[in-house]
This record gives structure tokens, C-alpha cells and sequence, in this order.
């Protein structure tokens, strides 16, 4: 996957909006919670950023080009170093469930009016 697929898919999902935040940073959201991160310019050392489950965390920064995200990291945020560290099958799968869990956490009333 690349900037404009990952784009693509994250938009895909029900009541999803972006912004671009701290200074080059495009932040998906739900109910104004981010659940991925795109960085829009090179040298930050990761393409990408999104929240799993503490398993799938540790599982994850096992991996080759997978790290801890910065700053989120304890939020159990991970970062790919570039687009290839995971395949297309793989990664969509793990946006979908940081949207799922960054949705269940909303307050019911921010779920309400999402509604």
C-alpha cells in the first residue's frame, strides 16, 4: 500500500474524517479520535502509525520495519518504517480493528450522534 490507498481505505470506513496535524502529519478519525496516522513527508523515520491490541503490539514490533510508535507507544501505537513492512492483507485488517477500537471507547452520546 502507499499514502493515497492507505487514504482510500481509511475514508472507506463509516463517519471518518482527516486532518492534517502537527505541521505534516494527515490524522484519521472517528468521533475526532485517531485511530491511524499518515506522515506526509519523508525523514520522519516511519511512513505510518495506528493503534492495535497489546498482543498484536507485541507481535508487531517483533517484526522487521515495525517499531514503537513515538510518543503513543504506550497507547499501544505502532509505526511502520515503510509501506512493504506489511502486506496489503495484513495491514487492512489491523486499520479496521484500531477504527473498531477507537469507536468502542467513544462516549455514547459521540456514538449517538454518529448514528
Amino acid at each position: 500500500m502507499d499514502h493515497e490507498s492507505v487514504r482510500a481505505y481509511c475514508l472507506s470506513l463509516p463517519h471518518v474524517t482527516e486532518d492534517v496535524q502537527w505541521g505534516a502529519d494527515l490524522l484519521f478519525r472517528i468521533g475526532n479520535k485517531m485511530f491511524t496516522v499518515l506522515s506526509l513527508e519523508a525523514g520522519h523515520g516511519h511512513c505510518m502509525s495506528f493503534k492495535c491490541t497489546p498482543e498484536k503490539f507485541a507481535e508487531l514490533t517483533e517484526r522487521d520495519g515495525i517499531v514503537p510508535a513515538p510518543y503513543v507507544a504506550r497507547y499501544h501505537w505502532v509505526a511502520l518504517e515503510h509501506f512493504d513492512a506489511l502486506k496489503e492483507s495484513e495491514l487492512k485488517p489491523l486499520l479496521e480493528n484500531s477504527y473498531e477500537m477507537v469507536l468502542a471507547k467513544l462516549p455514547k452520546k459521540v456514538k449517538a450522534q454518529l448514528s
